[in-house]
């Protein structure tokens, strides 16, 4: 019997990738953003020019957060601060779980395949990009 997971492609992976640079342009801050598949691992990155090179590997832990958990880096933060249930979770996965908004997952027929992870600016901002870049999922 074969197992066939759903999972995110390249081409989906570009796709989400390029609304995400639409709406980074629209709001006129450079970003990076990251796209995993089904097990956390890259499918596609992209750093737009200006964009932070701090912010590669922040945003590509986000995109693996939100799979990882299943959950949106906001919410997530919103968990982990002092008193909350998953407080102190972002010292777990070797220090790659991040706790800052721009993550979100990407779902196909109620299912999660993957996760977006968007990283340069405010918070609102990164927030933004990544909404706008999981909708063209």
């Amino acid at each position: 019997m074969t197992i066939q997971i759903e999972n995110v492609s390249l081409e989906g992976a570009r796709r989400v990738i390029a609304a995400g640079e639409a709406k980074a342009n629209e709001i006129e801050q450079p970003m990076n953003i990251a796209v995993v598949d089904g097990g956390g691992n890259l499918v596609a990155h992209a750093r737009m020019d200006g964009a932070w090179i701090g912010s590669v590997d922040v945003s590509i832990n986000k995109a693996f957060t939100a799979r990882a958990f299943d959950i949106t880096t906001e919410d997530l933060a919103d968990n982990s601060q002092p008193g909350q249930q998953f407080y102190g979770i972002q010292a777990s996965n070797e220090g790659r779980i991040m706790v800052f908004a721009g993550g979100i997952p990407l779902h196909k027929d109620d299912k999660v395949v993957g996760a977006v992870g968007v990283s340069g600016g405010l918070g609102e901002q990164d927030i933004a990009v990544a909404e706008a870049a999981a909708e063209a999922f």
